[in-house]
């Protein structure tokens, strides 16, 4: 079955750097559109970013010119770079794969806690 395992979450200082990283298996990694979701506390799941099978890529309109979203087809892994980190980029980051047929279907990781301290 998919499983997706996120790591590289963690406590940093505003202006700090991060680099998230989401290992997959269970799937043909190439085939799926891959993204980074957010979620704080009291607050819906946001995009983050996502890069499709083709290696097109989309930002969330917080995180443009701060983060950047890459992945690795060969080593079936996504990342995240996150430079510039603000205290409201604190939340629980999952990783996200979909299949965007005619019926989308999602996959979720269980999520890396990324803490941006003042």
């Amino acid at each position: 079955q998919v499983q997706l395992v996120e790591s590289g979450g963690g406590l940093v200082e505003s202006g700090g750097s991060l680099r998230l990283s989401c290992a997959a298996s269970g799937m043909i990694f190439r085939d799926f559109e891959m993204g980074w979701y957010l979620q704080a506390p009291g607050k819906q799941r946001e995009l983050v970013a996502a890069i499709t099978q083709g290696g097109h890529t989309m930002y969330g309109d917080s995180v443009k010119g701060r983060f950047t979203i890459s992945r690795d087809n060969a080593q079936n892994t996504m990342y995240l770079q996150m430079n510039s980190l603000k205290v409201e980029d604190t939340a629980v980051y999952y990783c996200n794969a979909a299949l965007t047929g005619a019926d989308r279907v999602d996959y979720w990781g269980e999520g890396t806690q990324v803490t941006v301290s003042s």
